[in-house]
């Protein structure tokens, strides 16, 4: 087996893909429904001669309504599928609202999911300041009231380092909640009337925490909840319901950081362990 390769037979690729989550049920395939992953997992399969839909491994999950520009994604297919002829052919059959930015051979170790370091996105909002672009409405959600960007960003950092984000997040069953926030910054792009970005980035995102995040940064930003109630927020051992869960169309998966190609299969290895939080009075 070549050091490129998926399972016998095989190669793993790695797909680079952007796409308008406005017309979507969210990534993950969903019988009846149209979604990313279905779209793409059946013109693979096509292409490739499958007989069947191919098996896609994705960084993120985005849920129903959330756009993408820097997704990624694997899939293992036969050694005689050609990267660029795949790349090449998805971009004529595919729908205009996915693209396949690139189709490469993946390094040894590569797990689009497991290897990530790191995801970035973004949620962009308009306030009662902001010069709307009407051409940009399915990628902004508009709040009422003026946004103080400086004062959610250092909300924001409150948050940041590990611990459990259950009060932020829907629980699933047998996942954990306890992440690593890296970065919660808020700025006002280009003049005092332009859009409210702000950039989350974490080594994961569990259900709804990324929107669950701004929804509650707003409540701050706008003067409607003191900064430190941040805290009490974060201290809870399950969903706030004074959190509000922001629209999906505000949000954007901007960046998926991976390690150097030797590092990649440590990566996987230490991110398929269960998540804990240090013990108190643990020994440092």
């Amino acid at each position: 087996m070549s050091p490129d390769t998926g399972t016998a037979g095989t190669r793993r690729l790695r797909l680079d893909i952007g796409y308008d989550g406005a017309g979507f049920h969210g990534w993950a395939a969903q019988p009846g429904l149209r979604t990313v992953e279905g779209e793409l997992a059946c013109w693979i399969g096509r292409i490739a001669r499958l007989g069947t839909d191919a098996e896609l491994t994705v960084a993120g999950r985005t849920d129903a309504g959330v756009h993408a520009r820097g997704q990624v994604a694997h899939v293992d297919l036969p050694a005689d599928v050609v990267p660029a002829e795949l790349e090449r052919r998805l971009r004529r059959v595919l729908p205009p609202d996915i693209a396949v930015h690139r189709v490469g051979r993946a390094a040894t170790g590569f797990d689009a999911r497991f290897a990530a370091l790191w995801r970035r996105y973004v949620y962009r909002l308009w306030d009662e300041r902001s010069r709307p672009d009407p051409l940009l409405r399915g990628q902004v959600t508009a709040v009422s009231g003026v946004l103080d960007a400086s004062l959610m960003s250092r909300t924001g950092s409150r948050l940041l380092g590990l611990r459990d984000f259950a009060a932020f997040s829907k629980r699933r069953e047998g996942a954990t909640t306890i992440r690593t926030l890296l970065d919660c910054t808020a700025t006002r792009v280009g003049d005092q009337c332009g859009t409210v970005e702000l950039t989350v980035r974490a080594d994961a995102f569990c259900h709804s925490m990324v929107r669950s995040l701004t929804g509650a940064l707003v409540a701050v930003g706008t003067g409607r909840r003191p900064p430190g109630w941040i805290d009490e927020v974060a201290a809870g051992t399950k969903r706030h319901g004074g959190v509000l869960v922001m629209p999906a169309g505000g949000l954007c998966l901007e960046e998926v950081g991976y390690p150097g190609d030797s590092e990649l299969a440590g990566r996987a290895e230490q991110a398929r362990a269960l998540r804990a939080l240090p013990r108190t009075g643990a020994a440092p």
